[in-house]
């Protein structure tokens, strides 16, 4: 039943990765549909972001607070309404919010189309469902796994991450090179979101931790049947949690033995976001204007998580013997110099689907590992809050990397200077984890 849950948690960030990925996949045919310019394609590339930050910031509270399993359910609700109403035609909401935005200057960028207010907005609210998955589901790995295999599993379910990125992405150029528009990406996303919500209704049941910490009527019941599948024995009684709670809340992430550990984890993470998705937003962008096909910028982005996944699952495995603060810093810095390889070379096709996979390998793996920090840094009751907070708040970089990268390219800066710009994100993420300070993992089942 472990590592059931497990797979079904891997299958749920491979769905976060596609979802992700289904605006850079769809962005060259939007931006032709609409005209819309390199500056206003940083803004609609950056919509999901913007939700995924405020989902995981206020969700991944709730899913403390609720529970891992209803939360899952709900941003699986979200996450398909907003996947299906990008694909339909500006209704009332693009019509009532489209004067709103183009009364906002925008810092000099063009009227935005009532089409792109409309895309805006439902990318928005898909991001919210997907920032509330990722803090959920980082729980749930954490606590159904034992000691040992701990920081694999939560690097096995982050590469779920590129993997669905990659699998979506190789289905999606075979569905943009049959001819079909932008709009089938998001259907695909769509389908393959609905049909987990079953899944993980009838296959994911709370969290022993949380329970036990949460004590409600028929706690104990629950316990045991969750414990009897696992095979394991069952309870006399719970555990007195009471004095516990009482020195704790779910704002302890703030607290005197875990700011020092908020701040840097989050640091880390906001700066190394800002180099991964200039990667993920712009490839496909840039590959268009160097004149290749929508769907060979599809392939080579596809290829890109590719390299993600792998880098992602040796690492996981690299966790059983060697240090992950370590492995993740070696990372960091590995992508800052692939980042700025990315930039600088890159003429031909094959040679920068090659780049792109090195890029994609050494920014996964890192990524991976910030997962597996977060799940070892904080404790049960604020495992899910502290999980959310660093990527809500670390999603600043994600939101930041494609406008930034949009308004230096507006500027006339080449794509060597904003790649070498944009790659010291990871950098400066790798000097952050320096002042991190954490406990050794322990390998005892």
């Amino acid at each position: 039943m472990q590592i059931g849950i497990v797979v079904i948690t891997i299958l749920l960030n491979a769905l976060d990765g596609f979802d992700v990925l289904s605006i850079s996949l769809a962005a060259p045919g939007i931006r032709g549909e609409l005209g819309i310019d390199a500056g206003l394609t940083g803004l609609l590339l950056s919509m999901e972001l913007i939700g995924m930050a405020i989902g995981s910031i206020f969700l991944g509270r709730y899913a403390d607070i609720w529970g891992r399993r209803p939360m899952m359910l709900f941003c699986l609700v979200l996450m398909s309404i907003g996947m299906f109403m990008v694909t339909t035609e500006s209704g009332m909401i693009g019509r009532v919010l489209h004067p709103v935005v183009t009364a906002i200057p925008w810092w000099g960028f063009p009227e935005w189309p009532e089409e792109l207010v409309h895309i805006s907005v439902w990318r928005i609210f898909t991001g919210l469902g997907i920032g509330g998955m990722l803090a959920s589901i980082n729980a749930v790995v954490s606590e159904y796994s034992n000691r040992k295999n701990k920081h694999l599993n939560v690097a096995l379910m982050s590469i779920g991450y590129p993997v669905g990125a990659f699998t979506g992405g190789f289905v999606s150029r075979a569905l943009l090179q049959q001819g079909n528009t932008w709009e089938s990406v998001f259907l695909l996303g769509f389908g393959m979101t609905v049909a987990l919500i079953p899944i993980v209704f009838l296959f994911v049941p709370e969290t022993v931790a949380w329970q036990v910490r949460n004590q409600k009527a028929g706690t104990l019941e629950k316990v045991n049947s969750t414990l009897r599948k696992m095979g394991h024995a069952a309870f006399a009684a719970l555990p007195d949690m009471k004095a516990e709670l009482a020195q704790s809340s779910h704002d302890s992430i703030f607290s005197p033995q875990l700011i020092r550990t908020t701040v840097f984890v989050t640091a880390a993470y906001f700066f190394h976001i800002i180099t991964f998705y200039f990667i993920l937003k712009w490839t496909g962008v840039i590959l268009v204007d160097r004149g290749f096909a929508e769907a060979q910028a599809a392939g080579v982005l596809s290829w890109i998580n590719v390299g993600g996944a792998s880098g992602g699952a040796l690492l996981g495995f690299l966790t059983l013997k060697y240090n992950l603060k370590g492995l993740t810093i070696g990372s960091m810095v590995l992508s800052t110099a692939a980042v700025i390889v990315y930039g600088t070379y890159g003429a031909s096709l094959t040679q920068m689907t090659v780049i792109c996979v090195v890029c994609g390998f050494f920014i996964n793996a890192a990524i991976n590992g910030m997962y597996a920090i977060f799940a070892h840094a904080y404790p049960t009751q604020v495992r899910a809050a502290g999980t959310g907070f660093a990527i809500g708040v670390g999603r600043g970089g994600s939101i930041l990397a494609p406008i930034a990268a949009g308004y230096m390219f507006n500027g006339g800066m080449s794509v060597p200077a904003v790649s070498v710009i944009l790659a010291f994100g990871s950098m400066l993420a790798a000097i952050a984890l320096l002042f991190l300070k954490i406990e050794p993992a322990t390998h005892a089942n």
